[in-house]
């Protein structure tokens, strides 16, 4: 008896085949594959289709974050408002944007993905629509702040870790780094053209543009966006036969927030990781995502131009966070976030120095440096919240987002303070690249825990 050897286990957990029960005879025609044979073709596992939807929609919701740095100009000369409090409606946004990620996560183990997606991509165009009528600075906070701030949030990287831990088992890391990059890919699609929106129309025709492109996302979710593979009768990629679907949380969403919260603040590891992460999100969209093009403009240089150099760090840092999260599935986790802290606060520390030359290509060169370790250290930070926190380690992850977000809202109002007051923002360069120094220091105290 001839005996049909199994597939090996990548191929069998990347694609299904179709099989029938009792294969057909063989035709006249003498040997050859039997039409059961001919149909047994491979396609793609439907988890790629899943990562793809939460790509588009991880990049739909960064359009109106990409947005806040270009709109503080125009705001400040069409309203009268100060910097910083124009930052501050920013900073409520980055705050709730960090705290509404872990109840997102919960809520998506209890009401499923599809329906708090849809209902956060609506948040983000009612948030950005209405702004468009706003008279008062308490409308821009509600808008801007509130609105968009939750809306954001629950498409924060918890949405994102979420995907890729039910969806996949192998690739597992170099498909965070690929979902983590689609805000980075949001902010190159929609930060140049919001530039010429508001250099041309305006302000309000830029906030339309994202409000509808939000919108268009919405039925695009509800069709594709499925919760689990199980749903569809598969494994997810890369599980063999004895992986085990983990059983549902017992407990409500928010409970489950609190109770994964109390159980990770009793180690010392969460708090080094919430804290390197706080000094992340102070570094990256709290001053650069916010402050770098009023601080180029600062130094002469057009808005559009400087947005188009803020897109540019987005497309270096497609690059470099799909290569951690590559790196992240070979790698010690933590090494790779010393490394990318300290570089990331050597490229701030020389920043002052670029601005102040008179050509713009030593700003080219700190560009492409930063958009490579723009939002590179995701990866390895959640592969440490699993490491640690196992089953809850979405949870975990989304109070340590919570943290990268509070950092971030404490510096783009601190910045943009620091603006009104001295009439520069290179104390907010330097202090932030000294940061990221002590966060390289931070991470390596992190203990490994022995693979099983």
């Amino acid at each position: 008896m001839t005996q049909t050897a199994p597939p090996p286990p990548e191929e069998s957990a990347a694609a299904r085949t179709v099989t029938t029960a009792t294969p057909a005879p063989a035709g006249p025609a003498g040997p050859g594959p039997s039409p059961a044979r001919r149909r047994a073709l491979p396609r793609v596992h439907p988890a790629w289709w899943v990562a793809l939807v939460a790509f588009v929609v991880l990049v739909s919701a960064a359009g109106f974050r990409a947005t806040p740095g270009v709109f503080i100009d125009p705001l400040h000369e069409e309203f009268g408002w100060s910097r910083g409090g124009i930052s501050f409606a920013i900073s409520v946004n980055l705050l709730l944007y960090g705290l509404t990620a872990p109840f997102a996560a919960a809520l998506m183990d209890r009401y499923g993905i599809r329906r708090v997606v849809s209902g956060a991509l609506l948040l983000i165009a009612a948030g950005s629509g209405l702004t468009v009528f706003m008279t008062s600075h308490w409308q821009l906070v509600l808008c801007w702040g509130v609105l968009v701030g939750f809306g954001a949030g629950s498409m924060a990287l918890a949405f994102a870790a979420t995907v890729s831990g039910r969806w996949f088992v192998a690739r597992r890391g170099l498909v965070t780094g690929i979902l983590t990059a689609g805000g980075a890919a949001g902010q190159l699609v929609f930060l140049p053209l919001i530039a010429l929106l508001v250099e041309g129309p305006g302000w309000r025709a830029a906030a339309l543009v994202v409000a509808g492109c939000a919108l268009a996302v919405v039925p695009l979710a509800l069709w594709l966006l499925r919760d689990r593979p199980e749903d569809l009768g598969l494994r997810p990629y890369g599980a063999g036969p004895e992986y085990v679907t983990p059983a549902p949380a017992p407990s409500g969403a928010a409970r489950r927030a609190l109770g994964a919260l109390r159980a990770a603040a009793r180690t010392p590891v969460f708090w080094l990781l919430a804290g390197t992460f706080a000094i992340c999100g102070a570094s990256t969209n709290g001053l650069i995502g916010t402050h770098f093009v009023p601080g180029a403009h600062d130094h002469g240089m057009p808005v559009p131009v400087a947005a188009s150099l803020l897109a540019v760090i987005g497309v270096f840092d497609l690059i470099g966070t799909v290569f951690s999260g590559w790196l992240t599935d070979r790698f010690d986790p933590r090494r790779l976030l010393a490394v990318y802290y300290a570089l990331r606060g050597l490229s701030l520390l020389l920043l002052p120095m670029l601005f102040a030359g008179d050509i713009q290509p030593p700003i080219l060169f700190f560009v492409i440096f930063y958009g490579l370790d723009w939002v590179a250290t995701v990866p390895p930070t959640i592969a440490l919240c699993r490491e640690h926190f196992g089953e809850d380690g979405a949870v975990v992850f989304g109070w340590v987002l919570a943290s990268h977000q509070a950092g971030a809202a404490l510096v783009a109002y601190g910045a943009g303070a620091v603006r009104d007051v001295t009439g520069s923002y290179d104390l907010a360069w330097l202090s932030s690249g000294v940061l990221c120094g002590l966060a390289a220091l931070m991470v390596m105290g992190i203990r490994r825990r022995p693979r099983r």
